[in-house]
């Protein structure tokens, strides 16, 4: 249940909710430790979202960390069952540096994977629950889609050297077509071949606005087929909440095919994030497919929360010679009746609520209504 349609949810609600949701898909909650062989992160160093991790020795001499994410610990203990999909979600504490403050931080991670023989169908159905995820945190939201799989086949049809690839895609990422279109020149590729990804990098917007053009930008047979596919799993989506962005780019070692980040008002950076990590699962030695998506629900602590009327329904005093059992039976009495029910012998300070009540030994009697 929305606060409203511009006040959002905390974290604590917005957990519960998406338990529910991810449930009602069918995913199961999956449960870890807290902690894994440093010598994981240490090899996926660049696949995490801060490259700081707490360490500790073990009894038995093994490097030990407090886990820093859950995806790379979903991967390592996913069997490879073939024709099999494995769909799991998550709520979990991680341990990271934070932008904000510097310094470690005890954060709740909440998400979704789904590992296994990766479709069509699974790759949308996680955009959905992606797109749900913000809806359920905000109405005004919007998830942005990109393709790395175009993306990496334009990269290699205009033939830029490996050294300078990373150098390009921050280019990309940035929306810095100047020095990409330098970098091409410099790399001696040919104006119509450099144009082209001149181009995709101007393909952003609606769904509806974007796929045409990508269609008469990229004719060649192969990516007219990854296109075709591209739109076949936007289409499932809400095309008012869903732009298509060539500058939302993943790490490629890790990521293939579609990833995206989502975002709602009042929040300045994404709250959402994800993909098609199939190259990670590869390198963790897996022959599976997975995509999935975390949400940063830490983040939603620069929004602002709804002014609550009232911090409980009814406080109800006693004094100190109250019969603990008829107290007992009357807070039960109010609760059953759906009410909040604070019992005490003073009203506590500031404590904003609905009616005052009195116990007494004839009863309940009603001292003060504030509804």
């Amino acid at each position: 249940m929305k606060i409203s349609n511009t006040l959002l949810k905390k974290e604590e609600q917005a957990t519960l909710a998406l338990r529910e949701l991810y449930g009602r898909y069918g995913y199961t909650q999956y449960k870890m430790s807290k902690f894994e062989e440093y010598d994981l992160y240490v090899r996926n160093k660049n696949f995490l979202i801060s490259d700081s991790v707490i360490t500790f020795t073990d009894t038995n001499g093994k490097l030990m960390a407090l886990k820093p994410d859950v995806t790379l610990s979903i991967v390592k203990n996913t069997k490879d069952i073939p024709g099999y999909v494995q769909k799991v979600y998550y709520n979990e504490n991680v341990y990271r540096v934070t932008e904000k403050t510097h310094a470690f931080r005890e954060i709740m991670q909440t998400g979704l994977e789904c590992l296994g023989d990766i479709d069509s169908y699974c790759i949308a159905e996680v955009l959905t629950l992606a797109a749900r995820s913000l809806a359920e945190i905000s109405d005004d939201y919007i998830l942005d889609v990109s393709h790395l799989g175009l993306l990496s086949q334009l990269i290699d049809h205009i033939g830029i050297a490996p050294d300078a690839r990373g150098t390009l895609l921050e280019c990309v990422a940035q929306k810095n077509r100047h020095d990409a279109s330098r970098i091409c020149a410099e790399a001696g590729i040919n104006r119509e071949r450099a144009a082209l990804l001149q181009h995709l990098m101007e393909c952003q917007g609606e769904v509806r606005q974007v796929i045409p053009m990508l269609y008469t930008l990229l004719p060649n047979e192969e990516w007219q087929r990854t296109v075709a596919q591209f739109d076949s799993v936007l289409s499932l989506l809400p095309a008012e909440h869903v732009r298509i962005d060539f500058s939302v780019i993943h790490d490629l070692r890790y990521y293939s095919g579609i990833v995206f980040q989502g975002f709602v008002k009042g929040v300045p950076e994404n709250i959402l994030s994800g993909g098609q990590y199939d190259n990670l699962m590869h390198r963790m030695d897996k022959k599976s497919g997975a995509v999935g998506f975390a949400v940063y629900l830490d983040r939603l602590d620069s929004l602002a929360v709804a002014p609550r009327d009232f911090d409980i329904d009814t406080v109800l005093l006693y004094d100190a010679n109250a019969d603990t059992k008829a107290l007992h039976a009357a807070v039960k009495a109010l609760t059953e009746d759906g009410k909040s029910v604070t019992a005490q012998k003073t009203v506590p300070e500031k404590l904003k609520y609905r009616q005052l009540l009195q116990f007494t030994e004839s009863g309940v009697k009603l001292l003060e209504t504030n509804a």
